[in-house]
C-alpha cells in the first residue's frame, strides 16, 4: 500500500504554535488510502485524479527532464462526520528504520523531490475546508530544475488535519507516494556491504538455527526492492537447513538496511556456508531502468557437533578400556602359563633328584654288608 499515515499525536495546548509549525514527530508510514478514527468523527484520505476522475494510481510517478514541467491533481476527501479545515502539501521522502517509507516531519523545509512541487504556482501549503463526505481537487505541478541529478527523486503529498482533542491539540497525516525519474545514466546497484552469522545448536546434531545477518546498499541512483533467498550450505556444496525466500521492501537511492534472518533445520555438520541471494526488483508502477544484476554474498560458519563429539569420545573411551583390559588380561594369562609350565618343570625336575638319590642310597648299603675275600679270616 502507498498511503503514508501519522497516528494520532497529543501535544499539549500551550505548544499549539510549535504543532502548527512541527506536527509529526514521528514521520509518515505507509498506510491505507483513507483513513478513519475511532477515537473522533476526524477523517481524511488522499488520491491521485486525472480530469477523468480517479484511475487507480496509488502513487505519481514521472518521468522528467531537468527544467520540465508536469501538471497533475490530487483530490483531498473529508471522510470523518464533522467539517475540516485540512493542510496539502509536499516533503521529501526517506526509509525509516523499519524499510518503511517515510516523509519528513511536518514543518521540516524539504530539499529534494519535495520542494520541486507547486500549488497554484507556489510552494506553500493549500489549506482545504471541506463539509462531511465532501471532495476537492487540489490541482499541483511538479517543476524539476535544471541541475536535477539522474536517478530517483522521491517525496510525497501530505494531507494534514490539526485539531483540539481534550486538552492537547493532534495533527493527523495521510500520504501518497511521488517519485520523479530523471534520465540520463541510471545506476540499479544494490550491494551487500557485511555478512555475518551465528548459530544455535539444538539436542539434535542434525537441526539447530542459523542467523544470517546482512546490510544492503543502495548504492546507486534508481529506487530498487528485491527478491532474496537466505540459505545454508555444508561441505561440497551440499544444502542443510530450510530455504528462506523474502521480500525486500523498495529501497530509496543512498539508503542502507540490516536484516537478520533464521534459517531453520541446519545441521551441525561443522563447516557452513551461509549465504544470500538478491535479484533485484521494482516497483509495478515504476518506470523501468533497465537490466538488473543479482547479488550474491556468502559467509563461513563453523558448528561444532558437541554432543556428536562427545558421544564420540565417550565411545573412544570405552574402546582404549577394552583394548587396555584385554592386552592385560592377555599378558596376565601368559604369565600364568608362564608360572604354571615353570612350576611343572621344576616338580618334575625336584621328583627326578628323590629318584637319584634312593638309587645311590641303595647301592652304598650293598657294597658295605659285602667284605672283600680274605678278611673274615682272621
Amino acid at each position: 500500500m502507498h498511503r503514508i499515515p501519522l497516528s494520532a499525536r497529543p501535544i499539549p495546548r500551550l505548544a499549539l504554535a510549535g504543532v502548527l509549525a512541527v506536527s509529526a514527530l514521528l514521520g509518515l508510514v505507509v498506510a491505507p488510502a483513507s483513513v478513519s478514527f475511532a477515537d473522533d468523527t476526524i477523517g481524511m484520505a488522499g488520491a491521485p485524479i486525472t480530469e477523468a476522475g480517479t484511475n487507480g494510481r496509488t502513487r505519481f510517478s514521472y518521468q522528467m527532464t531537468p527544467g520540465q514541467q508536469v501538471d497533475d491533481a490530487y483530490v483531498v476527501t473529508n471522510t470523518g462526520t464533522v467539517a475540516q479545515t485540512f493542510t496539502v502539501f509536499a516533503t521529501d521522502a526517506f526509509n525509516s528504520e523499519d524499510g518503511g517509507y517515510g516523509l519528513l516531519d511536518t514543518g521540516v523545509t524539504p530539499t529534494d523531490a519535495g520542494s520541486w512541487v507547486r500549488f497554484g504556482g507556489a510552494a506553500a501549503p493549500q489549506s482545504i475546508p471541506l463539509e462531511p463526505g465532501a471532495s476537492q481537487t487540489v490541482p499541483f505541478s511538479v517543476i524539476a530544475p535544471a541541475d536535477a541529478a539522474p536517478g530517483d527523486h522521491a517525496a510525497g503529498l501530505v494531507v494534514s488535519a490539526v485539531s483540539p482533542d481534550g486538552q492537547v491539540v493532534v495533527d493527523r497525516r495521510v500520504g501518497t507516494r511521488l517519485y520523479v525519474r530523471v534520465p540520463g545514466e541510471l545506476q540499479p546497484n544494490l550491494t551487500i556491504s557485511s555478512i555475518t552469522s551465528s548459530y544455535a545448536p539444538s539436542l539434535n546434531p542434525l537441526d539447530g538455527e542459523t542467523t544470517v545477518t546482512f546490510t544492503v546498499k543502495n548504492a546507486g541512483n534508481v529506487a530498487l526492492g528485491a527478491n532474496m533467498v537466505i540459505g545454508v550450505k555444508a561441505l561440497f556444496g551440499i544444502g542443510t537447513g530450510d530455504l528462506v525466500r523474502e521480500e525486500l521492501a523498495e529501497m530509496l537511492p543512498r539508503s542502507t538496511r540490516t536484516v537478520s534472518v533464521v534459517v531453520p533445520g541446519v545441521g551441525q555438520w561443522g563447516y557452513l556456508n551461509p549465504y544470500v541471494s538478491m535479484a533485484p526488483t521494482v516497483d509495478p508502477e515504476a518506470l523501468d531502468p533497465g537490466p538488473l544484476t543479482v547479488v550474491n554474498r556468502d559467509t563461513v560458519l563453523i558448528a561444532v557437533p558437541w554432543i556428536l563429539v562427545i558421544l564420540i569420545l565417550l565411545g573412544l573411551a570405552v574402546w582404549l578400556w577394552m583394548r587396555f583390559s584385554r592386552r592385560r588380561d592377555e599378558k596376565n594369562a601368559k604369565a600364568w602359563i608362564e608360572f604354571t609350565e615353570a612350576e611343572a618343570r621344576r616338580k618334575a625336575a625336584g621328583g627326578e633328584e628323590l629318584v637319584d638319590a634312593g638309587a645311590g642310597a641303595g647301592a652304598g648299603a650293598s657294597a658295605g654288608s659285602s667284605a672283600p675275600p680274605g678278611a673274615g679270616g682272621r
